[in-house]
């Protein structure tokens, strides 16, 4: 059994407090005028907040990274372990807070976890769970579907480690005649956040709503994001990829399939806000955004396909597949919801920028930390003198330094048992070495045991890899000495202090 907190919007009562709460929430999360007087509880609010809040509540919200309603404190996602098909819940460290991912990381250690479920946030209880396959067959047994692997995708958010979702081929999750979603010609909004860097040209990787058949029922039987590089109609412009809806039997760029727009010929963030909306008769609309920053960018909103008006839009729910469990799609998700109503473009500006203070891609949100020798008083540093066009060099190797605030000296500890600084790079065994003396470096981030450290209780830093402690060199204080990798010896030129 889970609990959960149903959110609250006591603040609707009120007449004009629809409108006055989406404006002053996106003045404050965009940093305009106002923002320091917003009361604190419209600055806290997250996208389903705002979704409701705009007259077009969501009915499902999904997400493994965060909280995506500010009073939320329930399971984010479910994990299962390999080793003894044991499962585990992952929560937010706090009410309307981002995923506590030491909680899965700690339970799936030495061996495989997948992901099992991906709850609801709303009090609907339209949980995803894996689904049972369809008229394509997954890859699981009885022809169903499979979990994600729940350690592929540890992304930042706000400067917590997170993963998110990474949709592989076969990989599915949905749920069936899902309570208050929107069905026939009813209004239906979607948005999700994913990325541009695992995509394909296959169906598909989508969110929203299909048949509870998991078969092609017809044409308008559908509603959902597809997001990838697929042209169905021919003829697009560019390679992709690209938000589209899969209203069934066809990727729509435009009520007309094809893109033959100039300037949407793919996007390209390494985190992407995608959203679709449709009112059932007369119009839908596409939108994208980079998810770090800035607002959104429409590339379709007008009429829907010959043959789609009025919808016909059935009630369940799924991530990752079509409405007939096709298979081939790929892509990564880090949150979703789907709404009932047909969102305000006013809405859709608020969520976007609630998005933007997600900080997907990032080390902020003062987790890094300084990395502090006990014997020299001084702190590790990425020396600021080696770096070319602006970007540190892979191969640097660190050095004391008196300790102060900068990038260059903050250290982002991972769930992945990374040592992060200045965002992509990460503390590195130089040449997978494992002798005494290999110079520790900095590289870019790849998920390799040599860029794998321990922080222990006693004060040392171990490499995954090898054993071997984090050294002072010849137990230098001075600024300027360098940092190697030496056998344990318990010695103070070896303990650090991450304060």
């Amino acid at each position: 059994m889970h609990h959960r907190m149903t959110p609250r919007f006591t603040l609707l009562h009120r007449p004009g407090t629809v409108l006055l709460l989406i404006l002053a929430v996106a003045m404050a999360l965009l940093g305009g005028p106002g923002t320091a007087s917003a009361p604190a509880a419209e600055a806290a609010a997250l996208p389903c907040d705002l979704y409701a809040a705009g007259g077009a509540p969501c009915i499902a919200a999904h997400a493994t990274t965060r909280a995506l309603f500010a009073a939320y404190n329930g399971p984010l996602y479910q994990v299962q372990r390999g080793s003894d098909h044991a499962y585990r819940d992952v929560g937010p460290f706090a009410p309307g807070g981002y995923a506590d991912a030491s909680a899965q990381t700690s339970f799936c250690a030495g061996t495989s976890c997948i992901i099992t479920k991906i709850y609801d946030q709303t009090s609907r209880h339209n949980d995803l769970a894996i689904s049972w396959g369809g008229y394509w067959k997954g890859p699981g047994p009885n022809g169903e579907d499979v979990g994600a692997d729940a350690s592929a995708l540890p992304v930042m958010a706000g400067g917590h480690q997170v993963f998110g979702v990474k949709v592989t081929q076969g990989v599915g999750y949905r749920i069936d005649h899902a309570n208050g979603a929107p069905t026939g010609s009813q209004p239906e909004g979607i948005y999700m956040v994913t990325s541009s860097e695992f995509t394909d040209q296959w169906c598909c990787f989508d969110y929203g709503s299909g048949e509870n058949t998991h078969t092609d029922t017809g044409d308008a039987t559908m509603n959902a994001i597809y997001w990838g590089n697929a042209c169905w109609f021919k003829n697009c412009t560019g390679t992709g990829p690209w938000v589209e809806a899969d209203l069934e039997n066809g990727m729509f760029h435009t009520n007309t399939g094809s893109n033959k727009d100039p300037n949407n010929q793919g996007v390209h963030y390494p985190f992407v806000t995608a959203l679709e909306k449709n009112n059932g008769t007369s119009n839908f609309t596409l939108k994208y955004g980079n998810a770090a920053s800035g607002g959104l960018t429409t590339t379709y909103s007008g009429a829907l396909p010959n043959g789609y008006s009025p919808m016909k839009t059935d009630s369940s729910l799924l991530l990752g597949t079509g409405g007939d469990n096709s298979v081939s799609g790929q892509g990564e998700f880090f949150e979703g919801a789907i709404t009932t109503g047909f969102p305000t473009d006013a809405t859709e500006n608020a969520v976007q920028a609630s998005v933007n203070t997600a900080g997907y891609g990032g080390t902020g949100g003062g987790t890094g930390a300084p990395l502090r020798s006990t014997s020299a008083n001084r702190c590790l540093e990425v020396p600021n003198g080696t770096q070319t066009n602006g970007t540190q060099a892979n191969g640097t190797q660190t050095q004391l330094w008196d300790c102060h605030s900068g990038a260059n000296q903050q250290w982002t500890q991972t769930a992945a048992k990374e040592l992060r600084v200045l965002g992509g790079k990460c503390l590195d065994a130089e040449a997978k070495g494992t002798a005494n003396g290999t110079k520790a470096i900095t590289w870019d981030c790849n998920g390799q045991t040599n860029q794998q450290w321990n922080v222990n209780a006693d004060g040392t830093v171990t490499s995954v890899q090898s054993g071997l402690c984090l050294d002072v060199s010849a137990y230098g204080t001075a600024n300027g000495t360098l940092i190697q990798l030496w056998q344990c010896t318990g010695a103070t030129n070896q303990k650090w202090d991450r304060s």
